[in-house]
């Protein structure tokens, strides 16, 4: 018997908002009042900015982040910035670790929560995309020294002003960043390009990488899955690699 993930669809969330909710879940899942969840959701025009963040990445001034109605948050998930909006599927994977029964209000130094596998865990949500993306009809995968999940350059890619010469570098179509705090919960997650508007990767130097071009599944697949099919088929391929019994409330009133 696997254990149980809540999965939630939240629809178009404001990013702080849903800042927020991370917030208040991992709480109650590390208190063990929350079975591990999983939530799934759009946000508006966002751009944000991890840990290794450099300012000098977000290429657009305040006036044109103002006109594309793009807001900006600087964020405690691992990596530099990204960007998320309408058309891309942003998954918050809130999982116990460490441990899912200790209590943080009761937690001695002798008692810690075993220190979760922080690089593993990204390796595992990369190659959970990567089944994903192969129930889709498309063919991805990592690239040493990367995080995130790459097409190869062989696989036709929308590269926003990319030039010729660098047409052999693989484009992201999915991106990662992640938190595990101290009581062993892990916060943010992924990014996938279903159907964005790529003129936002304009405005900035996506995860800090230069040249690198980013692709979608509306560039790659004739029809464009539907938001609807891909959940399904992160759904299935979260399921098999994590091993829980999906509990998926797609109501947003459910959280």
């Amino acid at each position: 018997m696997h254990p149980v993930c809540a999965v939630h669809w939240l629809g178009l969330v404001p990013y702080a908002e849903a800042w927020q909710l991370q917030e208040q879940l991992a709480g109650e899942i590390a208190m063990g009042m929350r079975p591990p969840t999983l939530l799934l959701l759009e946000h508006p025009h966002t751009f944000t900015f991890g840990r290794r963040g450099k300012a000098e990445n977000l290429l657009w001034d305040e006036a044109e982040l103002a006109r594309r109605g793009a807001s900006v948050h600087w964020v405690d998930r691992g990596g530099d910035v990204t960007y998320h909006g309408p058309g891309q599927l942003v998954g918050y994977p809130l999982l116990p670790l460490g441990s899912a029964s200790l209590r943080v209000d009761v937690m001695q130094d002798s008692a810690r929560l075993p220190q979760a596998d922080y690089v593993g865990y990204v390796r595992k949500l990369e190659t959970m995309l990567i089944a994903a993306l192969a129930r889709l009809g498309v063919a991805s995968g990592q690239v040493p020294g990367l995080t995130g999940v790459w097409l190869q350059p062989h696989v036709p890619a929308r590269c926003l002003n990319c030039p010729p010469e660098l047409k052999h570098l693989p484009a992201k179509i999915a991106a990662i960043g992640v938190k595990v705090d101290a009581r062993g919960v892990s916060r943010h997650g992924f990014a996938l390009n279903v159907n964005p508007d790529m003129s936002y990767w304009e405005g900035i130097i996506g995860c800090g990488l230069t040249d690198y071009p980013v692709a979608s599944l509306a560039g790659l697949l004739h029809p464009v899955p539907t938001m609807e099919q891909v959940i399904q088929a992160v759904l299935v391929a979260f399921r098999e690699l994590f091993e829980f019994e999906m509990l998926a409330e797609m109501d947003r009133n459910s959280v």
